[in-house]
């Protein structure tokens, strides 16, 4: 099965898992999708994610975090989708409610927020937003 937006689908699948309150949810594996799930661990939106072999296919376990019953994760938006590529130069960086929300941004220097890339005076593209 091949996805046009697999950055897209990992979003819905969250969002939906956390809609039902499921404590984990699975998803294909991919190194870019590794690294948004270690930067959503490393900010604390998950409480882990592991890697496992389904049938000589790699599979993503993200195990989701709750804060009295409600998502930490409000919102995750998708910014820059296959058909319309969204580019910010390191001063054009979106902040996110204030700083208390993330933006994941693909820069040439690897995948990291953008207060990482505010710190290493780098732009990319912004792959999404989550707060």
């Amino acid at each position: 099965m091949s996805l046009s937006d697999p950055i897209g689908d990992m979003i819905a699948r969250v969002k939906n898992a956390q809609a039902r309150n499921h404590k984990n949810v699975e998803l294909p594996s991919s190194n870019f999708k590794m690294k948004i799930a270690d930067i959503l661990k490393n900010e604390g939106f998950i409480k882990d994610f592991k890697i496992n072999s389904k049938d000589n296919k790699s599979v993503l376990f993200l195990e989701l975090k709750y804060h009295s019953g409600n998502p930490v994760i409000s919102a995750f938006e998708r910014v820059s989708k296959p058909g319309r590529r969204i580019f910010s130069s390191v001063k054009g960086l979106p902040k996110i409610n204030n700083g208390l929300g993330i933006a994941i941004i693909s820069t040439p220097k690897g995948v990291m927020t953008d207060i990482d890339a505010r710190k290493h005076r780098i732009g990319g593209e912004i792959i999404c937003k989550v707060f």
